[in-house]
């Protein structure tokens, strides 16, 4: 019946496995970010995927090596793994499919210049994706001093700028090394990310320490 295919839809929901995404320019603190969840926290068992893809990959023997993606995966004294995704995120997803119930969640960190969209479009369409994990926010993370550098950056040739797009698309910004600006500037600059994105939770970080609970498994974000 319909109505029982409504409630399995509803478990389903349940039972998919959380991504949460994570954008932001190099230097804004998404190491230290992933470093805090993997060595420093312990409520949390979670599955970072680090996003190499589009990167030039330094060593090719290290690479062709560990091609086969989640040999690679790390675990950690805390229960959490950390994994380098170095070629297609998809098949990296699937591979860690039977596994995913060991996390409560998966982060996916991607590298500086990364537009979210194409990602979350493709574990949102592709059923292989959708079976098993559902999108659940986008987080950037921005560097108080320099996002507004990144912010008035030019492109040359006219081509989108990424730090907008990326503030843009988010539905938590977490504003982080706010100890490094003054609350005239931090106001200023949250008022500008206002104009850009009215509907973000803005949440304020000093070296990444972000409070987990308000951007893992919060189910906030919404295509639309």
């Amino acid at each position: 019946s319909d109505q029982a295919k409504l409630v399995t839809m509803a478990d389903n929901k349940e039972e998919l496995t959380p991504i949460t995404v994570i954008t932001g320019f190099l230097g804004a603190g998404k190491t230290t970010l992933v470093n805090y969840i993997l060595k420093e926290q312990n409520q949390w068992k979670i599955c970072v995927l680090e996003n190499e893809f589009g990167e030039v990959a330094i060593d090719d023997g290290l690479v062709a090596e560990s091609l086969d993606a989640p040999e690679d995966l790390i675990t950690m004294d805390n229960g959490c793994v950390c994994c380098s995704v170095r070629g297609d995120l998809v098949r990296t997803l699937g591979q860690l499919a039977s596994r995913r119930k060991d996390f409560d969640a998966i982060l996916l960190e991607t590298t500086g210049l990364a537009d979210p969209a194409p990602i979350v479009y493709t574990i949102q369409t592709n059923p292989k994706m959708s079976d098993s994990y559902r999108i659940d926010s986008i987080v950037c993370l921005a560097d108080c001093k320099h996002l507004e550098a990144h912010l008035d950056e030019k492109k040359p040739d006219g081509s989108v700028n990424e730090a907008l797009q990326q503030v843009a698309f988010a539905d938590k910004i977490l504003l982080n090394k706010v100890d490094l600006v003054t609350e005239e500037e931090k106001a200023k600059l949250e008022a500008r990310l206002r104009t850009i994105n009215k509907f973000a939770t803005v949440i304020e970080t000093e070296r990444s320490r972000a409070p987990l609970d308000k951007i893992l498994g919060v189910n906030s974000f919404n295509m639309e």
